[in-house]
């Protein structure tokens, strides 16, 4: 353009050098594209509809994008992947379909793409970033430019079973598999989390002390045990430290989500293991029962097994002595069959009172002999004409007999109910 002055004059511009580097033939020539398949090319976003993207390249130069070509997930709308004057890589599937388009794919662009980062970051054991953009049968389907698959086991440090929460969730992951002729990425993102909270598990471990108590919940039972989330890594509860008493499995004892005060055992740093114990934040019935009880009380028990010197003898929760086969009878006695049965009832003395070893043993004899009552049963017995400790004053026990003769009638008067006839009553009202 030339210029004009303030009296309006017009002054034609000056041409000192040509505007253009070359020829305008060949100025044109450089716009022009050449074009092959699998090629690929870089367009601006001219047209979205619901088929697909026109992506404008070159002089002239336009292509699709068919719908299903623009991402690897399924039944996208093409507005949510591009958007208008968008900048946009794309491959080259074939130079004209029967309608005379030149077609394109952006997801397969990326594909190639993707697969080339995918090996170097593999070799440089790296990390990948995707969305999670399907739940299928035993894990994840994660877009990281092609489609990874990460295993329900290795979602998180602890199996998931419910994994519908992490759709659209963007991850970060491990390559553990790569197969580029089989079109296989297997993900691990167990592997990620377990790399970056190493650090995390090494404070924690070196800040946990043995003898410590500790606040958890049961995260999961096994067989030999239960693990607690102490909240930063797991600690195991053998069966054997769950309770004082036996405990044949560890579901008697805990449940999955129990809250629990534990005390740490052992913390292993070369295993990552920590080593938990529940029974000793609880009190110990031998050292309760031992705190309570001495040498030559009286104590009710009952007959848990027979043994061929002796029996064994339930006198606590949990607290079990031994009548020796000598201590069972002032006579001599073969066997301890002769003189009791498992399950029956009656009162022993303590003769002795092993803490150290766990041990009391005590005598049936001996009770005979008579003694002082145990703390707990005192006020409950008394000594009948016989010497025998038997109950003491009952009311309530009393006033039951009470209630059952008035309603039944006392034993040997007229019209009384004889027991036979109450116990099968309830069964003839049923019938």
């Amino acid at each position: 353009m030339g210029s004009f002055d303030a009296e309006g004059n017009y002054t034609p511009r000056q041409i000192t050098e040509r505007d253009l580097p070359t020829s305008f033939a060949d100025a044109i020539e450089g716009t022009m594209v050449e074009l092959k398949d699998g090629q690929l090319v870089t367009g601006t976003v001219v047209k979205i509809d619901r088929d697909g993207v026109l992506l404008e390249f070159g002089y002239k130069t336009e292509g699709v994008i068919p719908t299903r070509e623009l991402a690897i997930k399924n039944d996208v709308n093409p507005h949510d992947i591009v958007k208008l004057g968008e900048k946009v890589e794309a491959l080259i599937l074939t130079l004209e379909d029967k309608e005379g388009r030149l077609v394109l794919s952006k997801k397969r662009a990326q594909y190639e793409k993707a697969w080339a980062d995918i090996e170097k970051k593999k070799e440089e054991d790296g990390v990948v970033h995707g969305t999670v953009i399907e739940v299928v049968k035993g894990g994840l389907i994660v877009d990281i430019g092609l489609r990874g698959f990460l295993p329900a086991s290795l979602v998180e440090l602890r199996r998931v079973r419910d994994l519908a929460p992490y759709m659209g969730q963007t991850i970060d992951a491990k390559i553990i598999e790569l197969d580029r002729n089989r079109n296989n990425v297997v993900l691990s993102r167990r592997g990620f989390l377990e790399e970056n909270q190493k650090e995390t598990r090494d404070d924690f471990l070196n800040n946990l002390k043995p003898g410590e108590i500790r606040e958890g919940k049961i995260s999961s039972v096994v067989a030999f045990g239960a693990f607690v989330d102490l909240g930063g890594m797991d600690g195991l509860i053998h069966v054997s430290e769950l309770s004082w008493k036996h405990v044949e499995h560890p579901s008697q004892v805990v449940a999955i989500g129990d809250p629990v005060t534990v005390q740490v055992l052992e913390v292993d740093f070369s295993r990552e293991r920590i080593s938990l114990s529940l029974k000793a934040t609880q009190q110990d019935p031998w050292q309760e029962f031992a705190g309570s009880h001495e040498v030559g009380q009286l104590v009710y028990g009952r007959i848990t097994k027979l043994v061929p010197f002796g029996a064994f003898v339930q006198v606590g929760d949990g607290i079990e002595g031994l009548v020796h086969i000598s201590e069972m009878s002032a006579h001599h006695v073969e066997s301890a069959e002769q003189v009791v049965t498992p399950g029956e009832e009656l009162w022993v003395k303590i003769i002795d009172l092993d803490l150290a070893r766990r041990r009391i043993s005590i005598s049936i004899k001996q009770a005979a002999e008579g003694g002082e009552l145990a703390a707990e049963y005192q006020g409950q017995f008394e000594v009948d004409e016989h010497g025998n400790w038997v109950g003491g004053d009952d009311t309530e026990r009393e006033a039951a007999w009470a209630e059952y003769y008035k309603e039944y009638g006392q034993p040997g008067e007229e019209g009384a109910v004889a027991t036979e006839e109450v116990a099968v009553a309830p069964e003839a009202d049923q019938a």
